[in-house]
């Protein structure tokens, strides 16, 4: 699986170990940036190519979006075609014990396809564990979710 990762200065540090730790994990990492820590920097220029790519193939890719609260970063990514972007706010050990968890959900429900992260609110390990449960959580395809999908993706905007 191709997983992009964008950020801007406010999750720039925990980007880099993120990309790392998904490369040692076997996974296809694009990283569009950012590629230096900038204080002045922009969130969407680095979400926009995320969501660019995962709008292109949204069913075999995802992203991983980091700001310093994740938000801006779902509105940018979920302005693009097929992307489904979650801002998680959550902590890991709920989750992975309770699989009715929105995590779980996002993917299992929603397919959700970009994970939107506040930085700010989340330690290296916490950060490294909701990625792997999230990228490792499959999309249930039931009838009724794809049928709600199909609706979303309809929606045409004037």
């Amino acid at each position: 699986m191709k997983v992009f990762i964008g950020t801007d200065h406010a999750g720039y540090v925990l980007k880099e170990k993120l990309v790392s730790y998904l490369k040692l994990q076997g996974y296809e990492v694009v990283d569009e940036g950012a590629y230096e820590y900038n204080e002045e920097d922009d969130y969407p220029d680095f979400v926009i190519p995320v969501a660019r790519e995962v709008s292109k193939d949204p069913e075999g890719s995802r992203g991983i979006i980091l700001g310093g609260t994740g938000e801006g970063e779902a509105m940018t990514a979920n302005r693009f075609p097929h992307v489904r972007a979650i801002v998680y706010y959550g902590r890991v050990k709920p989750i992975v014990e309770n699989e009715s968890g929105i995590l779980h959900r996002s993917r299992a429900h929603n397919n959700a396809n970009v994970l939107s992260l506040g930085a700010r609110y989340f330690t290296e390990e916490d950060l490294m564990e909701i990625v792997d449960f999230w990228l490792k959580a499959p999309y249930g395809g039931e009838e009724r979710h794809v049928r709600r999908l199909a609706k979303i993706d309809a929606i045409k905007i004037e």
